[in-house]
């Protein structure tokens, strides 16, 4: 079950927290065809911000469905596991 943003306030309320590895840094960017100079943990932290982003929890991470991308994060140490196009 798809819950809106306004359910996901625990991970709204930590973005603050979200990180990611560097090799989990270097994932998403070659998933997602990022350019070498952006910050993927920003970027990601933009697309669960948004307004029309779609955030659930299923067991221990959460799972972000923004424009066109599925970012999952580690519910207990905000860590960005992954990040990809749908």
């Amino acid at each position: 079950m798809a819950i809106r943003k306004d359910a996901g306030g625990g991970l709204i309320a930590c973005l603050d927290r979200l990180h990611t590895t560097r090799l989990g840094g270097q994932r998403i960017r070659k998933n997602l065809s990022l350019d070498e100079g952006v910050d993927p943990v920003a970027w990601c932290g933009e697309k669960i911000g948004a307004p029309q982003s779609v955030i659930r929890q299923r067991g221990k991470n959460w799972y972000i469905a923004a424009d066109g991308c599925e970012i999952t994060v580690n519910a207990h140490s905000m860590t960005i596991i992954t990040a990809h196009r749908r």
